[in-house]
């Protein structure tokens, strides 16, 4: 199996703005599913069904899109919360930009690792692998803006891309760099 395959989207953070300001309580109570308690979390959350997130809407007009499982469904989220608040009058710009801030995905490479010598190959510099404290090792690639979670299991987590492209690409880099240490099974 390629190292493509092997990489599934977990999450995906998105943000935007009506750039209005925005009566909580009043959305709250109009729309429908709405969960508003202020005094556990500042904004609203909104859940959408088809395609599943949820909508994390502030007072400022600010919107954060979360639990998105690819690009398209932030998107196609967030366009049902916008058609929400058009049904409710609120004025939503024709193309409000949505910006991607963070893709969380999961990949493998296939063997277990030994995260003691790959705390030692990979440079100090780079890496944070304390497993009295977390199972895995942290690895911050230095061509990328990626953070890598690399379990003794050979599981990987990566977080902070803000394309698709970047999971794959950081998950290629650190298998070539781990193959030329010899660290691959």
């Amino acid at each position: 199996m390629s190292v493509q395959q092997s990489i599934s989207i977990e999450n995906v953070v998105a943000s935007t703005s009506i750039g209005q300001e925005l009566d909580l309580d009043s959305v709250a109570f109009d729309l429908d599913g709405a969960d508003y308690d202020p005094e556990q979390f500042p904004g609203l959350v909104y859940r959408t069904n088809d395609p599943e997130a949820a909508a994390l809407i502030f007072r400022s007009g600010k919107i954060v899109c979360t639990g998105a499982e690819s690009v398209d469904a932030v998107h196609g989220s967030m366009d049902v919360v916008f058609d929400a608040f058009s049904d409710l009058d609120i004025d939503v710009p024709d193309e409000p930009d949505v910006t991607v801030q963070n893709i969380v995905s999961s990949g493998d490479l296939g063997t277990n690792l030994n995260l003691n010598a790959m705390a030692i190959g990979l440079g100090l510099e780079q890496v944070e692998y304390e497993p009295e404290q977390f199972p895995g090792l942290v690895y911050r690639l230095e061509n990328h803006d990626v953070v890598l979670l690399l379990f003794g299991s050979g599981k990987v987590v990566i977080t902070g891309g803000k394309d698709p492209g970047d999971a794959h690409r950081a998950l290629d880099a650190v298998r070539e760099e781990l193959d030329a240490l010899g660290l691959l099974g």
